[in-house]
Formats: C-alpha cells, structure tokens, sequence
C-alpha cells in the first residue's frame, strides 16, 4: 500500500509540474487573466488557469491507481462538475447566486451517490446521528469548505500551500483510522498541488483560478467526509475542522467582521488574514510562510487531537480555537478593512 500511496503523489506531481506551463499558454486563448485591482497584489496580468494542471494530474493519478466504487465515482463526477463551474467563472465572471446554486448542485451530486455526513461529535460525549438532517449539513460543509479555500487564495502559493498541509493533516487521519480511499483521494491531491506551487510560489508565474480554488476546496471536504467524519473516533467533526483551520477560521471572522461593520457578508474586503500581516510591514513571502505555519501547528494539533477522548480532545480544541481567536485579535481582523493607501499594500509585499 505504501509502494502504492508513493506512485499517485509522485505521478500526480510529475503531471502537474509538467502540465503547469502548458496551462499558462493555455489562458491566451480565452484572455484568462487575473488583472490588477485594489484586492489583488499583483501588478501585472497573471494566468488564472493553475486549476487546469491541479485537476487534470489529480484525475489521472487517482483514476489509473485505484480501485473505485460508487462513492469514488460520485466524489470524481462532483469534482468535475465543480472545476467546470469554476473555469466558466475564471472565463465569462458568473453572477455569485448561480456559482453557489452550482456549488449546492456539486454537493447533491455527493449525496446521490452516498457521500454524506452521517453523524458529529456529541460535545457532551457519544455521537449524534443525523438521520435526514445530514443531507443540509452535508451540502453546507461542502458549499462552505469550497468557498473558503477561495476566499484564502490571495497571496501567490497561499491557497496551494495551505491546501498541501490541510490535504496531508487529513491523509495522516485517514491512515490512522484505516480508510484508503480518502488516503488515496488526499494524497493524489497532494501530489498535484506541489507540482503546481513550483510556478504558484511567489512571485507567481500563474495562478490557480476559481476552477483550482472551488475544486481543492470540493475534493477537501470530501475527503473529510469519507476519512475524518466517519470515523469511530469520538472526535468527529473537529478534526477536519482544525485540518482546514486557517480557511474555515478566517472565513468566519470575515462574516463575523463584515456584520459588525454593517457591511454585506458577501462583499469581498481586505481584511483577511494575509491582508493584515502585509499591512504590518511582513513582506509576501513571510506572510505566506507564516500562514504555513499557522495552518502545520492547526494540523499537528488535529493530529493529537484524533487520538485523545472527547473530554480531552474539546479541551485542547478549545485551546486551540482560543489561540487562534487571539492571534486574529492582535492581527486586527476584526477591524475595518485596510486603507488603500497602505503602504505595504502598494508595494505588494
């Protein structure tokens, strides 16, 4: 198995890393570009067509070296539809209702072939089956996990690399508990996004797209669904929630900080994470590496976590989301959104 898990990541890699630049060549046809605005760092045009390389060298890796069943069939069908959706955003900007209507069809698309939530952590101890309910709760993790590894794409190799460490926190879970297909799924993923952040790392030769960004985000919540939120172990739900703790986190204190202003929850603003550290003088590759480092200590802690009880596990869960909340407040993430005229801003560091 071992000899097995090596061959997806290394073909997945060898693919991604090779398709990469074809990708960038690619977005002269249909002027896929990601051009220069007040939110983004960039201060010249950078393809947007990354998605297409991380999708592609996932596909094959995972589908020439595995066995499938209904479920696998389901998760690669959901992902297709979903990079879809995302690379006619990349090309023709689709309004933000019909991205979230196809975004709930995705995860329908889970659903119809079994892929579901079953049953969370009872904080009070035991497990809470779901029963029906599992089908909204079902969608709102998959809609939510796909939306915030897009809303944390801003800095050049941010997304990609948060989403290696939050893929590989999740394939240790899966082989701790025994599940293959997720192990299999987490690490063809892994494999393709580092071939990818070779050209992603800043300063970024090409950029991932919302057809890379929406499809990470699916196929993480996915696997969580299948490895993570069916495990026998008593602590569910938080797991998978601190693997993806940097995305899943900042986008609540977006919301959390738009409501107090009284803005719109779904007007974009630069008050994320990565906007604060470049406002406090950090250039772009120290705030990248210390969102890295956030995200391995978040994965390292999801890693105790899933062998420790369900008293244990909440306190250092909640230890964890203490520290977190903390390190927002002294950031100011829940302050109003940077100036324009910041420097660092400017400068793009």
């Amino acid at each position: 198995m071992i000899k097995k898990l090596v061959l997806i990541f290394i073909t997945s890699l060898i693919i991604s890393y090779i398709l990469t630049p074809l990708a960038k060549k690619i977005a002269y046809f249909f002027d896929g570009f990601d051009y220069p605005s007040q939110r983004r760092v960039n201060t010249r045009p950078i393809p947007n067509t990354g998605g297409i390389a991380i999708f592609v060298s996932f596909i094959i890796s995972y589908y020439f070296f595995n066995a499938h069943s209904i479920s696998t069939y389901g998760i690669m069908a959901g992902s297709a539809f979903i990079f879809g959706l995302g690379l006619v955003d990349d090309i023709y900007e689709i309004s933000p209702l019909i991205k979230l209507l196809g975004q709930i069809a995705a995860a329908a698309i889970l659903l119809f072939f079994g892929v579901q939530i079953q049953f969370i952590t009872n904080p009070l101890g035991g497990i809470i089956y779901l029963g029906y309910f599992g089908i909204p709760v079902t969608i709102i993790w998959v809609v939510g996990i796909t939306n915030t590894v897009n809303l944390i794409d801003g800095l050049d190799g941010l997304a990609a690399g948060i989403s290696i460490i939050a893929t590989m926190t999740l394939f240790f879970v899966a082989i701790q508990e025994y599940r293959f297909i997720p192990a299999i799924l987490a690490i063809a993923l892994a494999g393709s996004l580092v071939g990818f952040l070779k050209y992603n790392f800043h300063p970024a030769e090409i950029f991932m797209g919302d057809s890379g960004s929406m499809f990470i985000g699916y196929i993480l919540a996915a696997i969580s669904i299948t490895g993570a939120l069916k495990s026998a172990a008593a602590v569910t739900l938080i797991v998978p929630i601190l693997a993806l703790g940097i995305p899943i986190f900042d986008t609540i204190f977006a919301i959390v900080r738009r409501i107090y202003h009284d803005k719109p929850i779904g007007k974009a603003d630069r008050g994320h994470i990565h906007h604060r550290l470049l406002a406090l003088g950090w250039s772009h590759r120290q705030a990248v590496i210390i969102v890295y480092g956030s995200s391995i200590f978040l994965g390292i802690t999801a890693l105790i976590i899933n062998g420790l009880d369900i008293k244990n596990g909440m306190i250092l869960f909640g230890l964890a989301v203490a520290g977190v909340i903390y390190g927002a407040w002294r950031l100011g993430i829940f302050s109003r959104e940077i100036p324009t005229e910041s420097k660092a801003w400017d400068e793009g560091k």
